[in-house]
């Protein structure tokens, strides 16, 4: 599988979409975190709710959060075509490429144009995000389809984590609430993290700045003791066996790249 090309590497900040019907968005909040195989992407739209946990959110603030977007997996590039392989997705899954037509009008800004040039994207190089770029597939040791990774690129990480039970595909996530096998337990549907945040070289706490998961903003990740730059972090047991909300009971396993 080939590696994407240094130049994506990094924590890219949308600053806006624009839309062919002439909608457009600068407001909601979306990172995405390049390393040479795996990516990240969230997307929080700017609603202003408690950080309290899924279940104790009204089922008002429950339907507010299925606006959220954010998935991971394999990136592909061909000269300026590139495509987002997602192999977790905060929405049901969908037939639906994500593929996109990319041009660098300077090394930091990048804008993405969809191929029927129905939108384009302005992505702007967050500066601190340069440096030490990777990342790590997960799944969970006793039950192999709950996956997750976490992504390191300078002063930033991304940590996803699938549902612990999966949801069946569909067009909107929102849809699911209507559903009579969801209504014991819809924050069950919201269960899928997405943490974004800044770790400072590891001299403190890995501080979550943005998540699929109200409660988790502003919460630590890991702790300080945890070395970013260490070359067997995944190795950690520290990592390994507590990385996440809904971290599985058997731990996790580095597992190898998903497949296109």
């Amino acid at each position: 599988m080939n590696q994407v090309a240094e130049r994506y590497f990094g924590v890219w900040k949308r600053s806006l979409i624009q839309y062919r019907s002439g909608r457009s968005d600068s407001e909601t909040a979306v990172y995405w975190l390049q390393t040479p195989r795996l990516f990240a992407d969230l997307r929080i739209p700017s609603i202003s709710l408690p950080s309290l946990a899924l279940e104790d959110l009204s089922h008002s603030q429950q339907l507010a959060l299925c606006e959220q977007q954010g998935f991971a997996g394999v990136t592909q590039v061909d000269e300026d075509i590139c495509q987002w392989h997602r192999k977790l997705d905060y929405q049901p899954v969908n037939d639906e490429e994500d593929i996109g037509r990319m041009h660098f009008e300077t090394s930091e800004r990048l804008v993405e144009t969809a191929l029927d040039e129905s939108y384009y994207e302005i992505w702007e190089r967050l500066p601190d995000s340069l440096g030490s770029c990777r990342g790590q597939w997960l799944k969970a040791v006793d039950e192999p389809s709950h996956q997750g990774c976490l992504l390191l690129a300078g002063d930033y990480f991304i940590f996803a984590a699938s549902r612990p039970t999966p949801i069946t595909p569909g067009t909107h996530l929102r849809e699911k609430f209507g559903e009579p096998e969801n209504s014991f337990n819809p924050a069950s549907l919201l269960a899928c993290e997405l943490s974004f945040g800044r770790h400072n070289a590891g001299e403190t706490p890995w501080k979550i700045e943005c998540s699929t998961l109200p409660a988790k903003t502003g919460q630590f990740l890991l702790p300080s003791s945890v070395d970013p730059f260490a070359p067997a972090i995944f190795a950690n047991e520290t990592v390994m066996s507590s990385l996440g909300t809904y971290s599985p009971a058997g731990g996790w396993r580095c597992a190898p790249d998903p497949q296109w």
